[in-house]
């Protein structure tokens, strides 16, 4: 009998430890992913409860919360739509958050620090959660200004301002409305969900930050940059060539229009920029090279992860390169790639005197009674064995005064603002199929520009499609300074 009772003691000792143990185990390993668990109603219904802060341009909240009467206490809304539909994202109770909702969810939900004080008080006093205002550096004027002049068009475009970072516009088309997936009806957002999902021109991606195309002509401003840094001058005469015999390959490589591009004989440096001369170009990637090339490119930003609020794309150029590789990569081809954000970053750092500084969305955020807890500030971009001063001034200057020639008589004539300072460069990327058609380029010192339309047309280039889009940005920024 003894031994029968000490058997149940010992097997009673052993399920009291495995439960000692599966307890500590979901304690202290599983109770963030069991707290965070989409299935755990229990804390969206709580995070429902908060007042979430809006996130505000100019004196508009994009996005805010509206009191209702459900499970479900706060009810997500987006007044503007799709035009910041990238940005805002959504905040939704079966697809969860994107965008700033997702970037900035401790903000808008009132979790820092600076906010434990208000939450106490809050929570002593019974009074509702509410989260902080997320203020955005976006100007109105520009974003439907980017939105009207792409219209139907599949593209994007990102403005800047060079001295301090801020970003102005970014809109991509086709962009989305946030309010049916953010609603509280299950059935009415999965009958938004779906058609935006399944649409070929995928309107759910952000084409100003989350794709990569080549830069085409546009890149000839990093191959200029290196080039001068290498003893060149914009006086610098080349071979006016209808054809450059690539070394090492019989894919030679020729200019838009299969001729020369000035009269045969020679062409400046700064001449072969205002008309966009591949030849010229080609043969300077391979005269000074891959590293050089490369290393260029990865002082602008490529190869690197851009600072910002929202998840950018890398813009990329190869490591290694073979000769023909460097001729098609010097005029922004072959596996050379780039976001519209990075081409802005490059434009805004010219305009900028050759100096990179973050791009940033969020210019403040306040608590609930209007008291501001952070404000963003012009920060240089250094980061590693990469220093802000990409170029110097000399060399910035150079590049900005042949960007200059190129709007005032070169390929980007249609950038053109009366009584103001563009400089600009085209670019059409031919890789097969329609171009990819670009403009980047600054107004004054108080913007920069990029415009990426892809499959933009059979006969489509980026002086005649994306400039005019560019100059609409420019002036809708300049006119709300």
């Amino acid at each position: 009998m003894s031994k029968q009772i000490g058997r149940v003691a010992a097997f009673t000792l052993l399920l009291f430890g495995v439960l000692f143990v599966n307890l500590n185990v979901i304690a202290l390993v599983q109770a963030d992913d069991l707290a965070n668990h989409p299935a755990n109603r229990r804390l969206l219904i709580r995070e429902y409860q908060i007042d979430r802060g809006s996130i505000v341009v100019g004196e508009e909240a994009i996005a805010r919360s509206q009191e209702t009467e459900g499970d479900l206490q706060y009810l997500r809304e987006y007044p503007a739509g799709a035009l910041y539909g990238h940005l805002t994202g959504y905040y939704s109770f079966i697809l969860g958050r994107s965008g700033l909702e997702a970037a900035l969810n401790e903000d808008l939900i009132g979790q820092p620090l600076e906010v434990l004080a208000q939450n106490l008080g809050d929570l002593l006093f019974a009074r509702d959660q509410a989260g902080n205002t997320v203020e955005l550096t976006l100007v109105p004027a520009a974003q439907r200004a980017a939105a009207e002049a792409l219209g139907d068009r599949i593209g994007a475009v990102v403005a800047i301002d060079p001295r301090s970072g801020a970003v102005l516009a970014s809109y991509a088309s086709p962009s989305f409305d946030p309010g049916p997936l953010s609603t509280h009806d299950a059935a009415g957002i999965r009958a938004a969900w779906e058609p935006l999902r399944d649409d070929p021109d995928r309107p759910l991606v952000n084409r100003a930050i989350s794709e990569t195309y080549p830069p085409g002509s546009t890149f000839k401003l990093i191959t200029a940059a290196a080039a001068l840094e290498n003893g060149r001058s914009p006086e610098t005469a080349f071979p006016d060539e209808v054809v450059y015999d690539v070394p090492q390959t019989e894919a030679d490589i020729g200019n838009f229009g299969n001729g020369a591009c000035a009269d045969g004989g020679t062409i400046s440096l700064a001449d072969a920029m205002r008309v966009s001369c591949n030849t010229v170009f080609a043969r300077l990637g391979v005269e000074m090279g891959e590293d050089e090339l490369i290393d260029m490119a990865e002082r602008f930003g490529f190869n690197r992860q851009p600072p910002f609020e929202l998840t950018v794309a890398r813009s990329a150029i190869p490591k290694s390169m073979d000769v023909p590789s460097t001729a098609q990569s010097a005029i922004g081809q072959r596996d050379v790639r780039a976001t519209p954000m990075q081409m802005a970053i490059v434009a805004a750092a010219l305009a900028n005197g050759g100096q990179l500084v973050e791009p940033h969305l969020v210019r403040a955020v306040r608590d609930p009674s209007g008291r501001l807890l952070r404000e963003s500030s012009a920060t240089a971009w250094n980061e590693g064995r990469f220093d802000s001063q990409v170029v110097d001034e000399t060399v910035a200057d150079q590049l900005r005064d042949m960007m200059i020639e190129v709007v005032e008589d070169g390929t980007g004539t249609q950038a053109r603002i009366d009584g103001v300072t563009v400089g600009g460069k085209t670019g059409t990327a031919q890789t097969g199929g329609d171009p990819t058609v670009w403009f980047v380029g600054f107004a004054d010192e108080e913007v920069a520009v990029a415009v990426v339309v892809p499959q933009a047309g059979g006969d489509a280039t980026g002086g005649q499609v994306a400039a005019p889009i560019a100059r609409a940005v420019m002036q809708a920024a300049l006119a709300a300074s």
